[in-house]
């Protein structure tokens, strides 16, 4: 039997390639354009001629891509979030899902903070009236936004922070600069009950006061447009969204239609419900700043991402626990002892 061997759905970072690589794996990676995802029969080719596949977020990985493969001995996410994988189809399959956690925690909640100053002081659209050479003369009522800080009216701004976990948490330590107030939201509220920076509360009572509200939660069937019409109609006609988590968390039509309304005044947007595309009804407003899914683009970070991608990959190849695998359950499966045997069959 040859080396073991790894497709990796796009181009990544070079550090995971030579992470790999140095351990004596063949890695093959798609060379199709940057901008494009791999067509499905050129995903499945790749995943049957794979022992562990790395996915990138903007692919699908369904029952159909698992099943490609009774070889195929993990999922190796390069992403935090994991919902492009069907993970219930994996776990029955006894195929491992790994994510990488963590190292992207300080980076998104830095992002986050771009995004909520840019909107609430209409940096973009600053930004594009001095390059359409609209800029000819200073004026009092100038693009006037939101204060971050307490600001002209010396009043403490309130941050509501929807989802408090490790981003969220980070997003609320760098709310002190600012001397701001902080709300947070999540389903075990008890989570909460000693934190030193927020206070938990729930959600209607967060859209009501919040100043700024961030959106920090996983897609689940729960989350899924937890950010709707009824809640912006709760929230302040000065207060500014962010979401840096996953798009369809925010139902983008109804923002689109409170934000031209002057329902909320601004919102900052990583992520969208249909990625890539926004709603166009966003792309005809200059109250909302649209960023290309930039939560963990550093230069740093997106390489530690690729480690770690590599790492978990490493594991599955060996058949041992991968350091961050999401369905944890999987390794007490007759599915996956069974895939490990045949491995092992075959190599010997």
């Amino acid at each position: 039997m040859g080396a073991d061997r790894v497709f990796v759905t796009r181009p990544w970072r070079r550090a995971g390639i030579d992470r790999l690589r140095a351990a004596g794996v063949s890695v093959s990676v798609w060379s199709g354009p940057k901008q494009a995802s791999p067509p499905r029969e050129e995903l499945l080719a790749g995943v049957r001629a794979a022992d562990v596949l790395v996915a990138l977020l903007t692919e699908t990985i369904d029952a159909s891509v698992l099943d490609a493969n009774p070889r195929l001995l993990g999922v190796a996410n390069y992403a935090v979030g994991f919902d492009n994988v069907d993970l219930q189809a994996a776990t029955a399959r006894g195929i491992p899902v790994s994510n990488t956690p963590d190292v992207l925690t300080d980076t998104t909640a830095d992002l986050t903070w771009a995004l909520l100053l840019a909107a609430a002081r209409r940096v973009t659209a600053g930004d594009r009236l001095v390059r359409a050479g609209g800029y000819h003369l200073w004026s009092p009522g100038l693009l006037l936004g939101e204060d971050v800080s307490p600001g002209g009216d010396g009043r403490r701004k309130v941050l509501g922070i929807v989802g408090y976990g490790r981003i969220g948490r980070a997003v609320a330590r760098r709310a002190a600069g600012f001397d701001m107030e902080v709300l947070a939201f999540r389903r075990r509220p008890e989570a909460l009950r000693d934190d030193p920076i927020a206070r938990p509360v729930g959600l209607q009572e967060l859209l009501s006061r919040a100043d700024f509200v961030t959106v920090h939660l996983p897609l689940t069937p729960a989350t899924r447009h937890l950010i709707g019409r009824r809640e912006l109609s709760l929230m302040k006609s000065t207060a500014v969204l962010v979401n840096t988590a996953r798009g369809a968390i925010v139902d983008e039509a109804a923002l689109a239609e409170a934000l031209r309304g002057g329902r909320i005044a601004a919102a900052g947007l990583d992520v969208f419900e249909n990625e890539p595309r926004p709603h166009p009804d966003l792309l005809e407003l200059d109250n909302v700043v649209l960023l290309p899914h930039l939560g963990s683009a550093s230069r740093a970070t997106r390489d530690r991402m690729a480690l770690l991608a590599a790492d978990n990959a490493l594991a599955m190849l060996r058949c041992e626990r991968a350091p961050h695998c999401v369905n944890p359950e999987v390794y007490r499966s007759d599915a996956w002892r069974h895939r490990c045997r045949r491995r092992s069959d075959a190599s010997a």
